[in-house]
């Protein structure tokens, strides 16, 4: 056993985007605070942010139409996509400060511009999609949008996808150029090689096992290093951010915050495209619908990616079931997450969603040509062995009791469970994860150093213009960060004034 101690600041488990994000903001703001990380594996960015591992969209509610629903009277409710493509706005404006500070010196390295777009098939998609288009291209921020139901005009932005297809009913697409592809691993592993060189204290191969409030209000974990010894760490302020791993921890921490609250796991897959020549037909991320039953983050997309330098290509995500929370967790993390507090939420749960538990199964069981007839409905001539099967990132949906949905309600989306001393915080969910990180890290320090933050706001401000402005009311605004983020970031889109 080993007896080491130490006391710091802050303390940040899992080397993943969100502790990244929110230990280069601390560092900016409170450059004396001593902050220590845990990970449990050999390197920063590896579980849900490692660009294999999610989507790399630049979530915008560009191309996503989960954002955007239609009421009962038939309008388009918009709300859902501003608030997302707001929070990405904020995340663009912190890469840029970071690469206007000489933080980041290749934007390239982690960010490349890419046309969004939403393709739909059938005459009630079409006509959903034209009005989803109205609704949206009259907002600024999604100003630029096109849409087209034209075969011959749909053939120039997707050749790949339209080549030999059958059209039987109609099809339509809207597409806006100044959507990203977003490499998370590679920004992960870029903010702490920065956060290294502001000694930072990065352990990895350190796993958090437990951890408990000390009779002086600090938070002391224990800690295994990878010798198999235990370690004894002390902090002001926890961060748990470990992805899948988050929820485990949260419990074990006690808060009452944390109570009621279960989760449940889904994989993804993704088929991978190994011919060159079929990658370099297609130059967009192209969403489509999710079928029914299917759950939001199983929308079928078809996306260019830009990995190591390297353009590829990716389809999917093929949902899947495992009970592992991350990618290299354990067969027992689902049944260890229920307790006495969250069982009936998760039974409540299990019995709202056997339309989803029933897909997932299905989804398991597609054999590699069952997946290649979905891929066909994007790409008609696609072949068998152009494309290789890639098992993706763990996602673990949060599940809690709403007002709205009542008891076991599955929440879609990134939530931040803080204590109401703040002293701990947790991230819990999943997409549009990552590319809100900038603005759920704002949150976390809202909510967890309010005694600091008038004294910040001025940094906040410099680091991010819109702060505490809202973007869809201020067109002009919009303009600036849209002109000076696409030169500094090099997402060199066709910019027109905002009217």
């Amino acid at each position: 056993m080993s007896s080491r101690q130490t006391e710091t600041d802050v303390i940040l488990i899992g080397a993943g985007i969100m502790s990244a994000t929110l230990g280069t903001l601390l560092k900016e703001l409170a450059p004396y605070w001593e902050i220590t990380v845990f990970e449990k594996l050999a390197s920063a960015g590896e579980e849900s942010s490692n660009e294999w591992n999610n989507a790399g969209t630049g979530h915008a509610a560009l191309c996503e139409l989960n954002y955007t629903t239609e009421k009962p009277d038939g309008a388009i409710d918009i709300s859902k996509a501003i608030k997302v493509n707001e929070q990405f706005q904020v995340s663009l404006q912190f890469w840029s400060y970071l690469v206007n500070s000489n933080l980041i010196r290749n934007p390239q390295d982690f960010i490349m511009p890419l046309p969004h777009m939403s393709l739909v098939e059938g005459e009630q998609n079409v006509a959903f999609l034209k009005k989803r288009f109205e609704a949206l291209s009259n907002n600024p921020l999604f100003q630029g949008m096109e849409f087209s139901d034209d075969p011959e005009k749909l053939m120039e932005w997707i050749p790949l996808i339209m080549k030999d297809r059958t059209l039987n009913e109609p099809i339509a697409a809207t597409r806006i150029e100044s959507g990203t592809d977003v490499n998370f691993g590679a920004l992960t592993r870029i903010l702490f090689d920065h956060l290294k060189n502001k000694n930072v204290d990065i352990h990895y191969k350190h796993r958090v096992e437990d951890m408990k409030r000390t009779s002086d209000g600090l938070w002391e974990l224990k800690v295994r290093n990878d010798s198999g010894e235990v370690e004894r760490h002390t902090a002001k302020f926890v961060f748990i951010g470990g992805g899948g791993g988050s929820l485990p921890l949260l419990q074990k921490c006690g808060i009452p915050e944390g109570r009621h609250i279960g989760g449940f796991p889904i994989s993804g897959l993704f088929m991978v495209c190994n011919n060159p020549e079929v990658v370099a037909q297609h130059h967009a991320k192209v969403y489509g619908k999710a079928k029914v039953g299917a759950p939001p983050m199983s929308v079928p997309h078809l996306d260019t990616r830009f990995i190591d330098n390297q353009k590829s290509l990716l389809f999917g995500p093929f949902a899947g079931f495992s009970p592992k929370f991350l990618k290299t967790g354990s067969m027992f993390d689902l049944i260890g997450s229920v307790k006495p507090n969250n069982v009936l939420t998760m039974l409540a749960a299990g019995a709202k969603n056997l339309s989803l538990t029933k897909y997932l199964i299905q989804q398991v069981l597609l054999s590699k040509e069952k997946r290649m007839e979905e891929l066909r409905e994007f790409i008609p001539n696609a072949k068998s062995e152009d494309w290789d099967l890639l098992v993706a990132g763990q996602r673990v949906q949060v599940i809690k009791d709403t007002v709205a949905g009542g008891k076991g309600t599955l929440q879609f989306g990134t939530e931040v469970v803080s204590a109401a001393d703040g002293s701990i915080a947790a991230l819990l969910g999943a997409s549009p994860g990552a590319s809100t990180a900038v603005s759920v890290m704002l949150e976390v320090i809202e909510k967890c150093f309010p005694q600091h933050l008038k004294e910040w706001e001025p940094k906040i401000k410099e680091m991010i213009p819109s702060y505490g402005v809202s973007l869809v009311e201020n067109p002009e605004l919009i303009h600036d960060i849209r002109t000076s983020k696409a030169r500094t970031l090099g997402l060199n889109s066709e910019l027109q004034p905002v009217m």
